[in-house]
Formats: structure tokens, sequence, C-alpha cells
């Protein structure tokens, strides 16, 4: 092969650093060396489910000690592009709607872009994003400018959460023929788990930077754009793909059998997938199940403090009825159980994502939606029996599954869909997320408002939202119930793959090709050495939420 030099100056015969040819793995590769590369991705742009940290300080970012309140006849748009008065949190809050819905946005329009170009591209595109996003919100914290924020994290922010959150998918299922959804689980695993480190760190900076004159806000998305981009940066270069056809070591495919029956060795496009029945079965699968979940958490605190009031310190008195010092009791109470169910989401994320390895994807999902059906009908007794314990275990078990269900689902995608296109596929099904993010707190908050409007004791204002949330599993059982292997019809032909893995860069086999091999024994050090990178500060992120949970049992 020629090794002339090109115009831009590299090899002709080498790949470009970041395409897909160039990270294609040698014999010896160590496959566990690619869930710490996705997890130090995920770790960072899991930091959007903690961007609530914010909202205060940012809320008196002129006043420093009291917010300066605009003059009551400003309208809103004059209030975007002011810089004399202070933010409300409800318009911060635009950021968080703004996140996922450009998440779900971009993971569907280049999930198809990824596959070609690889996770090594993706990931740093998605550091870029994130990271550049951070920077463009501090300069918009410097200025006072709210639209600088909303473009810089919430849209292209956004567009990093979304790229990052798919581009290891296709990777480690290819990786883990033999664990799917183990493999998955592990990178989900971290996006739900990132608030839980870059939280306190944030929390960390700003008492650092804080000042007489500044909250320290700006300072502190700067300080964190860098950490991240070094994690980020470090985490895409890490990553590799297996050549076409890879399998560990000793491992065959398991015979086809009704017991597997659901597993696919063929492959459907993208542009195929979404027109399938199953494709839109396992979209309401998700859309149902992460609604039933999402709408809890971001009500988990009142609905404690308000459902059993005094009970909580042991006294019998209404929530209503609470003077100044034990409502703060309570809520620091409220926000211990709220750290509890935040350990239960990324748990539960590794647990029911490998435990579906065992079970099957739809007997995992079948499990969630039963269970969750009879846990959401039974909470309202347990709340009105005055059962902190049961109530609390209840929740823990619900919101487990409701990370479950996020990790669960790329591995029963690939098992219907095949593993050549999976990541686009699961970009596009994202669109779920958005809109279980929109119906779950939609239920949750106006029937809660409308339950107290017509009288109903804030101890039982959640009674009707929990029951129809019940409901919603059972739709979610029946669209599962209905999900069946793909038609034949589907599946690409023999060409047609062969002519999609041309587009995706993907080495074909060929006689001097190794598509069976086990870990160089000297990698594991370096296995080792980038769990750790990744595990230390997940640990960190643990042993705080911990000690905040630790009042729940005081």
């Amino acid at each position: 092969m020629s090794t002339s030099i090109t115009a831009d100056g590299l090899r002709a015969d080498q790949p470009a650093f970041l395409s897909k040819e160039r990270i294609i793995a040698k014999p010896g590769f160590n496959r566990w060396l690619v869930p710490p590369a996705a997890l130090a991705i995920h770790l960072c742009i899991g930091m959007a489910y903690g961007f609530s940290v914010f909202w205060l300080p940012l809320s008196k970012a002129l006043g420093v000690t009291a917010p300066v309140a605009c003059a009551p006849d400003m309208s809103f748009i004059a209030q975007v592009f002011s810089s004399q008065c202070d933010w409300p949190i409800s318009m911060l809050g635009w950021i968080y709607t703004l996140f996922f819905i450009f998440l779900g946005c971009s993971a569907a329009i280049w999930g198809g872009w990824l596959e070609h170009a690889g996770p090594r591209k993706a990931g740093v595109v998605s550091a870029l994003c994130w990271c550049g996003g951070l920077l463009i919100s501090a300069l918009g914290i410097y200025t006072h400018q709210i639209w600088l924020m909303w473009i810089g994290s919430g849209v292209i922010g956004g567009i990093g959460l979304g790229l990052g959150y798919i581009s290891p998918v296709s990777t480690l299922i290819k990786w883990f023929p033999d664990k799917r959804g183990m493999a998955t689980g592990m990178a989900i695993m971290g996006f739900g788990g990132g608030a839980m480190v870059g939280a306190p760190l944030a929390t960390a900076l700003m008492s650092h930077f804080a000042s007489a004159e500044g909250v320290g806000v700006w300072q502190s998305f700067v300080a964190m754009a860098a950490i991240y981009f070094v994690f980020m940066i470090g985490g895409a270069l890490a990553y590799r793909v297996p050549p076409t056809g890879w399998k560990p070591e000793g491992w065959t495919a398991p015979a086809k059998k009704a017991a597997n029956a659901m597993i696919t060795n063929r492959h459907v496009h993208v542009n195929v997938a979404w027109k399938t029945p199953q494709f839109r079965l396992v979209w309401l699968v998700l859309c149902l199940n992460v609604s039933a979940g999402i709408g809890i958490l971001g009500m988990a605190s009142p609905l404690l403090q308000e459902v059993f009031g005094g009970k909580l310190l042991g006294v019998d008195v209404p929530f209503g009825q609470l003077d100044a010092g034990q409502l703060a009791s309570i809520a620091a109470i409220a926000a211990g159980f709220t750290g509890l169910l935040s350990l239960f989401n990324i748990g539960g994320r590794f647990f029911w994502a490998s435990f579906s390895d065992y079970l099957g994807r739809k007997n995992t999902y079948f499990v969630f939606f039963a269970l969750g059906f009879a846990l959401y009908a039974l909470i309202p007794n347990m709340g009105h029996l005055g059962n902190v314990a049961l109530f609390v275990a209840a929740f823990c078990i619900i919101l487990s599954m409701y990370g479950g269900g996020f990790a669960t689902v790329p591995a029963y995608l690939a098992d219907l869909f095949g593993t050549q296109m999976v990541g686009a596929i699961h970009g596009r099904l994202l669109t779920a997320w958005a809109a279980a993010g929109v119906l779950g707190p939609v239920l949750v908050n106006y029937l809660r408002e409308y339950q107290l409007s017509i009288g109903v004791e804030r101890a039982a204002a959640y009674d009707i939202t929990l029951y129809i949330l019940a409901g919603l599993l059972v739709l979610g059982f029946l669209c599962n119930l209905m999900v069946r292997p793909v038609a034949d019809k589907y599946f690409m032909t023999d060409a047609e793959l062969a002519a999609e893995q041309a587009l995706g860069h993907d080495k074909g086999a060929d006689a001097s090709t190794v598509l069976e091999w086990k870990a160089a024994p000297g990698s594991k050090p370096l296995a080792i050495a980038a769990w750790l990178v990744v595990g230390i500060p997940l640990a960190w992120g643990v042993w705080v939420t911990l000690q905040k949970t630790a009042v729940l049992f005081h």
C-alpha cells in the first residue's frame, strides 16, 4: 500500500485520526476498557439532571444576597434581554426543558451519522458541544443575558447530550454480544449518576468562587467545562470498535429456540425500523414506563412532605399546621428521600439491564409494568396508614425500574432489529423520552393542583394521580405483550447489509482477520486504572448522597 503524503499531511494508507477505521481493535484488546470510556462521557453529560443546583444562586446573580426584582410591567421579551434585574427560576428552568428536547432531537436526527462516523468522532463532537455550551452559558451569566444560556447549555449543550448519550450504545452491544443488557446498563448508569457527582462538585466550586460581588456561578461553569472536557475527550479517544463478526473467545451465539425467539442475528435499517409495528410498540413501552417514573421523580420531595407531614417527625400534625422549624426538618428528610431515589435510579440501570440478560428483555418489561402497577395502586393506602418505611421502599423500587427501563431498551432494540444500526434506532426511540418528559410531569403537577383547588386534603391530593400512573403501566403491559419478532420483509438483504457496512466503514472479515480472542494478560492493569478513573468520582458522589440520605433514618 502506498505511503505517500496527502495534502492534509496524512499518509495515504492511514485513516483520519477521528475516523471509525482508525479505532478498529487489534487482537488481544481488552473489551472491558470500553465501558469506562462510555462512563467518562455519561458521567459528564449526566450533570444535566443536576442543573437545578444553579437555579437559586442564578436567581440572585445581580443582587447576590437577594434577587433584584424586575419592574412589574416589564414584558417577558424585555426580561430576556435585560441586564438590570435577576432572572426568575421559571425562566432558568427552560434550560432543563431545552436539554431534553434537543437530546431527543439530536439523537434522532444524527443517530445514522453516528453509526457511519463511529463513536470516537461522535464523542469528540459531544464534548465540544457540551463543554462549549457551558462556556457560552458562562458568558451569558457574566453579561447577564439569559438567551445566551438558553442557546449555550440548552440548545448546543442539548445536542452534545444527545450525541454523547447514544455514542457508546452500538459499540458496547457489539463488544458484549453475550452480555448486551449489562454492557448498556454500565454506560447508562453513568448518565443517571452524573448529577450525583456534578451537583456536589458545582456546590463546592460556587462556594469557592462566591464573593461579596458575585455568586460564583460563571466561574464554576468555566471550571466544570474544563474538567468535563478532559474526561469526555479521554473517553472518546479510548473508544475502540470490534471488527465485523467479532465474538469473545469460546462464546457461541445461542441457538434459535422459543426461549430467545425475540433475538435476531439479522439487521434492520434505521429508515425501515421506525415503520415497523415493533418500533411503535417499544416506543410506547418506553414512553409509558418513563412517564410513570419521571413525574414522581420531580415531585418526590413535596409528595413525601405533604402525604406524611408531622408523622415524619413523630408528630401527628398535618403538613399545613407545621411551624417553620418543623417544616425545615421535614424538608431535610425529604431531601434525603430524593437522594435515596437517585441511588435506586442509578443502581436500577445496572441491576435490571444485567438481569434482562437472563430473564429476557420482554419479560423484564413485564416485571416493570406488573410490579409497578401493584406498587402505584398500593402506595395511597401506605400513605393513609402512615407507613413511611413501606412508602419509601415502594418508591425506591419504582425508581429502580424507571432507570432500568432506560438501560434495558437498547438491548431490546438490538434483539429485535439487530446490531448494525442499533445506535441510530435507539436515537429515534429517544423521542419517547421527550414525550414522557411532558406527559409525566403534567399529569402529576396539574392533577395535584386540581385536587387542591377542589378542597382535597394535601395528604390525599396524590391518590388519583397515582392511580392514573398505575393505569399507564397497564397500557405499557399491553403494548409489551403485543411485541413480536420482526417480520422477514423488514430485514436488510446481504447486498444491502454489505452496502451499509461500507458506508459505516466496518472492516469486513478476510483470511487475515482475527474474529475471536480474549484479552491480552498485560491489559488488566490498564483496565483497572480506567475503571478507577471513573469509579472514584462516582464513589465520591454516592458517598455524598448517602450522607444526605442518612437523615431519613434518624
